[in-house]
């Protein structure tokens, strides 16, 4: 293991990387890319694929993140053949690389010489085969890691094709929980804690004989049946993470060039496809040691697209940074075999990505896999290596990017509205089976505002700012100190629109329930307290308030017994015992509103909720007259001109009326008039430039 001294160090300064991340130059043209592995190819077709790449318009590869074992095929022995042959036709052909370190995946030999490098998790001690199989924390992993890397860069680092570096790919803890990691979370304790009586009272221990009274008997956290815990120990795993990549993006930028960035491939939680917030990362704390962020985005695909994973995972990775637009390394050409996408769909994918403020379109990958276990996992190419009709789409989309860089590159978005998530909610609610998930919850509330072409940004904790957002949405904050509730308060207070749920509040950072009136130190904004709650059987609202299906009326999962002290009844639950209770309220406190959802509905409903905040927020306007399929995402260029995205998610055109300025459509080159009907294809793209 990193010794604690050390790690703690290292930890420190991973969270304060922030500022000393360099500057670098502004891209100058938007990036088209394809995860590349020359390893993979059953036969010499490099200059093909080159040749091809080019003729779509491609101009980024991403290569070496996934084949350790063939750069270094035995300890200290490199072969690097493979990468000098992709950077050097690649260079020749025109094509930028990015250069991934290839530590999410580790060789052979180094399971057998070092067999502690395999994590030992909750489930026992893994076994080589899968990837991320590792201890990112083990001391021969480290050290391993450390010479590739050094070895791989110092190799490549003059080569005039690479215009950056990814560390690691996807990185999480992977679980990680052996005894080395358990010595670092105990000294992590020591640090927190004054004492064992403070941490023990923190936590609850005396619960069940918990309580620990010597240090040396902190017993694996493992087996921990304590919320708190538990918790904590998730958090401090997400800290390796956050520690793990500042490590490694401090050796890349011993390397890299001023004009070379360093980035990382985040994902998304994952529900067989992208799906809400990842919770075994800080996206937020760990984005601080890269340059630029980068994110891999999945979604189903032919008459499942809706694009809203799309929206979702470029309106997180954009605030990684800070509002800075952002790469994605990875999405689908085809995937699954359930996603090969209906003509049409690859460029609406493409273009939805830039709307959403990303400057990098990358496919994993090229050419689809021979063997192994991501054999159906198909390429921008099948099996054949052939051009298909996806490659031929492909192709549009690249001359486009190049003819359009100057007015689609780095848009800049700034939204009036914002999501606000937290891992450690996420987190502390997976320990209670009340029958709710924190992403599907946090879901609920999103998806309307991409369905009503609401643009929005998504915040954590750690952001500095929430008042410049008119409306901000916080769902199910069950775990959170007092400063947040006390930011959140003073929003309200100071004029913001606040649209909060039921469970939030409820604990504190350290997962103890607070013994004051629920919902904690929101209570004075939202102007509700309840002391019980519920999951209903046949509970709906009283008098349909908002005008739904009786299907959708229900109440289920979860209600709280609100009892207003200052707050207007929007909504009171139907049932001849719990009918004297508040569902859903509304509370003037000093220049601000806070509306309080007290239990779980319907989708149908949450969406009347959100877009009647949006409007009481003052920010119902033209675009939010048009409502999924039809969508509509805008920002401003580099020359300062607004560009309004329209896309068709249907199988049937549509036609919709131009309500901004006049400009110039970029994709045909048209002019536009303000009031001109737009006619979208099935699954089609405009683009409006205003003058």
């Amino acid at each position: 293991m990193i010794s604690p001294k050390r790690f703690l160090s290292l930890l420190l300064l991973a969270l304060s990387l922030g500022h000393a991340a360099a500057q670098i130059p502004k891209p100058d043209k938007l990036l088209y890319g394809v995860a590349y592995y020359d390893e993979y190819m059953p036969y010499e077709r490099l200059d093909k694929d080159v040749a091809m790449m080019k003729a779509a318009g491609i101009n980024v590869v991403r290569i070496a993140e996934s084949t350790w074992s063939t750069l270094e095929p035995q300890k200290g022995v490199f072969d690097f053949s493979h990468v000098d042959r992709v950077l050097d036709a690649m260079h020749k052909g025109g094509i930028h690389v990015i250069i991934g370190t290839p530590t999410y995946a580790i060789p052979t030999w180094l399971a057998r010489k070092y067999p502690a490098v395999l994590a030992t998790t909750s489930r026992g001690a893994n076994q080589y085969g899968s990837r991320q199989n590792m201890d990112i924390t083990n001391p021969d992993y480290r050290r391993h890691c450390e010479a590739v890397i050094r070895a791989l860069l110092g190799h490549v680092k003059n080569h005039p094709a690479i215009i950056g570096y990814q560390v690691d790919n996807e990185t999480k803890a992977y679980g990680t929980a052996g005894p080395g990691v358990q010595a670092l979370f105990v000294q992590y304790m020591q640090k927190k804690f004054a004492s064992l009586d403070a941490m023990n009272k923190a936590y609850g221990l005396d619960y069940w004989s918990n309580r620990i009274n010597s240090w040396e008997d902190f017993p694996s956290m493992v087996g921990t049946i304590n919320a708190s815990q538990g918790s904590e120990f998730a958090r401090f795993q997400r800290q390796l993470v956050t520690e793990f990549l500042a490590w490694q993006a401090g050796i890349v930028r011993e390397y890299k060039k001023p004009n070379q960035f360093i980035t990382q491939n985040f994902d998304l939680g994952w529900r067989g496809y992208s799906f809400g917030i990842q919770p075994d990362v800080d996206h937020f704390a760990a984005a601080k040691a890269l340059d630029v962020a980068g994110v891999d985005i999945y979604h189903p695909s032919q008459s499942q697209l809706t694009g809203t994973e799309i929206s979702f995972g470029g309106d997180l990775t954009r605030g990684m940074k800070g509002g800075q637009n952002y790469l994605v390394l990875e999405t689908e050409a085809q995937g699954f075999p359930q996603w090969t996408p209906y003509p049409g769909q690859l460029r609406q994918q493409a273009f939805s990505h830039l709307a959403s403020g990303a400057n990098l379109v990358e496919y994993w990958h090229w050419g689809s896999i021979h063997n192994s276990a991501e054999t159906y996992w198909k390429g921008l190419l099948s099996h054949d290596l052939q051009p298909n009709y996806l490659y031929e789409e492909a192709k549009t989309i690249g001359r486009d990017f190049a003819r359009l860089s100057p007015q689609l590159l780095s848009l800049k978005k700034t939204n009036k509205v914002a999501v606000l998530f937290s891992n450690e909610a996420l987190t502390a609610e997976g320990w209670f089976n009340n029958g709710l998930d924190y992403n599907s919850v946090l879901r609920s509330f999103y998806d309307p505002l991409y369905r009503h072409n609401v643009g929005c940004d998504l915040v954590d904790p750690s952001s500095p700012s929430l008042d410049q957002y008119a409306l901000l949405i916080v769902p199910m904050l069950y775990a959170a100190p007092n400063r947040l509730l006390e930011r959140l308060d003073r929003y309200v207070q100071q004029g913001g629109h606040l649209l909060t749920t039921y469970r939030s509040g409820f604990s504190d950072e350290n997962v103890q329930v607070r013994h004051t009136a629920q919902p904690g130190g929101l209570s004075r904004a939202c102007g509700v307290t309840y002391q019980e709650f519920t999951v209903p059987v046949g509970v709906s609202l009283q008098g349909n308030p908002f005008q739904v299906s009786e299907n959708d009326n229900k109440v289920d999962r979860w209600m709280e017994f609100l009892t207003p002290t200052t707050a207007t009844v929007l909504a009171r639950y139907d049932h001849p015992v719990w009918g004297c209770y508040a569902a859903i309220t509304e509370n003037h406190y000093g220049k601000g509103l806070a509306t309080y959802v007290g239990c779980h509905t319907s989708d149908p409903v949450v969406e009347k909720l959100v877009t009647d905040a949006v409007r009481k927020a003052g920010l119902w306007s033209a675009d939010q007259e048009l409502a999924f399929p039809l969508i509509t995402r805008a920002g401003r260029n580099q020359q300062g001109r607004p560009v309004h995205y329209y896309f068709n998610y249907a199988a049937q055109p549509a036609t919709v009326t131009y309500p901004h300025a006049a400009g110039r459509e970029l994709l045909s080159g048209t002019t536009v008039a303000k009031g001109q009907p737009l006619t979208l294809s099935a699954w089609g793209v405009q683009i409006v430039e205003e003058k």
